[in-house]
């Protein structure tokens, strides 16, 4: 009885399709979500997902995705590591006839992909601007990027391009942090040590956000100055609710796996997908959240 219900025979098998999925890091419970919901699609289509883990290498990720190639996928699902140099491997993905499904963020050659599924990254930078330029008259302003992520760099531009010609608002200092917390919290010392009068921090992900917080608490320096990002994850959540960060423009990581899934059934159906989905983020402040809200993603 035991020996039927494992049956892991090639005739049980046969049919079943293999999709991969490679992110820039899994090190982050946003890219942990995308692919939950990826993988629960899947497997309710009697299909399996392959996923890896490059830990923010570009080149692990391409020798990533060619394995996956050379494993036999029919879909892949990717995060670049760096929306630059992800060419290549998604050239070898086209030559072997993979579908590209790209999450998160767009990249530099957009006939690379069948579909690109993300939030609205830009609109993420902007809520974050706007309501800075709403709860403060003023101030220095410190930024945590990771240039090598389209969807980062769309964020900052979004938060940059919503206080031009605000002159009380000045960037005076910016560190790359890879989107880490590991790396933010660092960067943010040595931000502190060069400008101690910093009153603003954006960041372009909760995560880096989170190390902005430790480094601001050690330095005393939590109280006075205002702490943006971008994901919506419970824990910040709780932060904004216990006042020790100023908000972060929600994602939905739930809604992009689904609706990547989706579409790469649809590319395999030979039906129509969507070139581009661009899903809206939600501010989330202290005004918004409450019980029912704090714990989950959106």
């Amino acid at each position: 009885m035991w020996l039927s219900q494992q049956d892991l025979s090639a005739r049980q098998n046969e049919h079943r399709r293999k999709f991969g999925a490679v992110y820039m890091t899994l090190n982050n419970p946003f890219y942990e979500v995308i692919d939950e919901e990826i993988r629960l699609a899947v497997e309710e289509h009697g299909d399996v997902l392959l996923t890896r883990d490059p830990a923010l290498s570009v080149e692990r990720q391409r020798e990533e995705i060619q394995e996956l190639i050379d494993d036999g996928v029919q879909v892949l699902f990717v995060n670049p590591v760096d929306w630059q140099r992800i060419g290549p491997a998604l050239e070898a993905a086209r030559q072997a006839h993979i579908p590209v499904i790209a999450i998160d963020t767009s990249v530099q050659d957009e006939s690379d992909v069948a579909s690109t599924v993300m939030s609205d990254n830009y609109l993420a930078g902007v809520q974050c601007a706007r309501h800075l330029l709403e709860h403060a008259a003023g101030g220095k302003v410190a930024l945590l990027k990771h240039t090598q992520a389209r969807s980062s760099v769309d964020r900052i531009r979004g938060f940059k391009d919503t206080l031009s010609g605000h002159p009380e608002f000045r960037i005076v200092d910016e560190e790359e942090c890879m989107g880490q917390l590991e790396q933010a919290m660092p960067a943010m010392d040595r931000m502190l040590r060069r400008h101690p009068d910093i009153r603003i921090v954006m960041a372009l992900n909760d995560p880096a956000a989170l190390g902005a917080i430790a480094s601001l608490q050690h330095a005393g320096r939590l109280d006075d100055v205002l702490v943006y990002g971008v994901d919506g994850v419970p824990e910040t959540k709780e932060m904004i609710a216990r006042g020790r960060m100023t908000a972060t423009a929600g994602q939905s990581p739930r809604q992009i796996g689904r609706l990547a899934a989706e579409q790469a059934y649809r590319f395999l159906a030979g039906e129509p997908v969507q070139k581009e989905i661009r899903l809206p983020t939600r501010l989330w402040t202290s005004g918004n959240i409450d019980e029912s809200n704090r714990e989950g993603w959106d």
